[in-house]
């Protein structure tokens, strides 16, 4: 949008921008997730969207739950959907192992790399912000865990602190949640985390899992949950009662500032939209004085 790099307000563009997708549980030839759900056109409206932002972020970051039962067929269709847009954007993209994920898959057909139970680890230099992915996912099982080598690993990491500060790219979020049972699914040991972390220049842990957005502080830490691009939880429900639904998908766009890191929940939804801001309005805008736009824009009709 023209205008849109002037700086009407008290800060400054953001320094770096990631789009976080999260449970995105894709099925061989594209069957339906629990016979109801179509994930692949769930993760379509998803990068559409991405695209429409008219952005170029620094990163895609897939926080797990890349396929829903680990078929090498599942991770080739989800790599040949994303590539494309990720080459267009010019923006890495970050896969992050979930409990649904299978890592010799994983590894060989979205990373090529050998199909082996090596963790699927990496850390990236984003123009001075470092990304960390962990991974949490135990083989053969559906809760987390981060055992002594991957906390070792990830304390060498953090020894230095990064110009821009670091995220933590993980599937299984070391927060607590209102519904019952999914804590028997939760990342194990926490407190094991949370003393690696503690002094270290982390900003922010992104995560998935729970198929709702939500965000919470885990040692200090913010951590933000990015709902699921197949299906969400109807938190419209009673705890005990929250089941699956086909609505309330969505990503979040990630802004990070000198100050603070923001979460935007982005709805992956098709919704009238009424159009009152347009590149006219912004270069109006910016052509005035400070003064002028807070009169224009702020005050009150009398």
């Amino acid at each position: 949008m023209a205008g849109a790099s002037v700086q009407f307000g008290q800060y400054p563009p953001a320094l770096r921008t990631i789009v976080h997708v999260s449970d995105t549980h894709f099925l061989d030839r594209n069957r339906p997730l629990q016979g109801r759900y179509d994930t692949r056109a769930g993760l379509e409206r998803t990068l559409a969207k991405v695209a429409a932002l008219g952005i170029r972020p620094d990163a895609l970051v897939f926080t797990g739950d890349l396929t829903d039962l680990g078929e090498p067929d599942a991770y080739r269709a989800l790599r040949e959907m994303v590539e494309p847009l990720a080459a267009e954007l010019g923006a890495p993209v970050i896969w992050v192992a979930g409990n649904h994920d299978e890592r010799p898959a994983l590894r060989e057909h979205l990373l090529g790399s050998a199909a082996t139970q090596e963790r699927v680890t990496g850390v990236w230099d984003l123009d001075g912000l470092r990304l960390i992915a962990l991974d949490t996912s135990v083989p053969g099982w559906h809760h987390g865990e981060i055992d002594d080598a991957q906390l070792s690993w990830l304390a060498a990491e953090l020894a230095e602190p990064a110009p821009l500060g670091t995220l933590l790219a993980m599937h299984h979020p070391p927060i607590p949640t209102h519904l019952p049972f999914f804590d028997i699914l939760e990342l194990r040991d926490q407190p094991r985390l949370a003393a690696v972390l503690a002094g270290t220049d982390v900003r922010g842990i992104l995560a998935g899992h729970l198929h709702y957005s939500t965000s919470a502080t885990f040692a200090g830490i913010p951590v933000s949950v990015s709902a699921a691009t197949c299906y969400t939880m109807n938190l419209a429900r009673p705890a005990m009662e929250v089941n699956g639904m086909d609505g309330g998908q969505s990503f979040h766009l990630v802004n990070v500032y000198p100050s603070t890191i923001t979460h935007a929940v982005v709805p992956v939804v098709d919704a009238e939209t009424a159009d009152y801001f347009d590149e006219e309005w912004v270069r109006r805008m910016a052509q005035l004085t400070p003064a002028e736009r807070l009169d224009a824009f702020s005050r009150k009709p009398s």
